[in-house]
């Protein structure tokens, strides 16, 4: 589990797909003596597996169900990426719940700047509207974000300059796609409503 707040900006150094699955080599700020083999880490929204390390870098590999259903298929070498380590009980939950389980992906519609800070217009796949509140949370790329607006699949969010500058999102335009995950309370809301009905 994770809270949605990032901690370092990796980037992908190496890649090797030839292997069935791809399997990434991430350039991390990370103490690495902290971190365990095997241990969860969200990648732009996406939970995966460390499977080698070294000194500031670690190895995941992706299936290619994941290469399929987020943004990950894209990467290449230098692709900045957001990165949290997983939560340890007592930390602060300065986001919110965040699984690592991304659930589809994203369109940026608009940017526009706003005082300091942008205000973006995303827009997700039909079905998922549903899911959405306005003063909701909502995860993009693995960052916990407040919905200001909705209409339909649209909504809206305002990112502060602290956020613009120490997550990828300050690199984003028009017309790229961010990982979406949606509030797990909303998942089980939905579903309890569903099965009642």
């Amino acid at each position: 589990m994770f809270t949605g707040i990032i901690t370092d900006m990796g980037e992908v150094v190496a890649l090797d797909k030839n292997r069935g699955d791809v399997r990434y080599t991430i350039k991390t700020s990370f103490d690495m003596n902290t971190i365990d083999m095997g241990a969860s880490i969200c990648h732009s929204g996406c939970c995966l597996t460390v499977v080698e390390k070294g000194a500031d870098w670690f190895c995941v590999d992706v299936s290619l169900e994941s290469l399929d259903k987020t943004t990950l298929g894209s990467w290449d070498v230098g692709t900045k990426i957001n990165l949290e380590r997983s939560l340890k009980m007592g930390d602060e939950l300065g986001g919110h719940i965040v699984s690592g389980h991304v659930d589809g992906v994203a369109e940026i519609l608009s940017i526009k700047p706003e005082g300091d800070s942008h205000r973006l217009k995303i827009r997700i796949p039909e079905g998922f509207e549903g899911f959405i509140a306005q003063k909701g949370s909502v995860a993009l790329d693995g960052i916990s974000l407040t919905v200001n607006e909705v209409e339909g699949n649209i909504f809206g969010i305002n990112i502060i300059p602290h956020t613009w500058d120490v997550t990828t999102l300050g690199q984003k335009q028009v017309g790229d796609y961010l990982n979406f995950e949606i509030d797990p309370l909303a998942r089980y809301v939905a579903r309890m409503i569903e099965v009642k009905g």
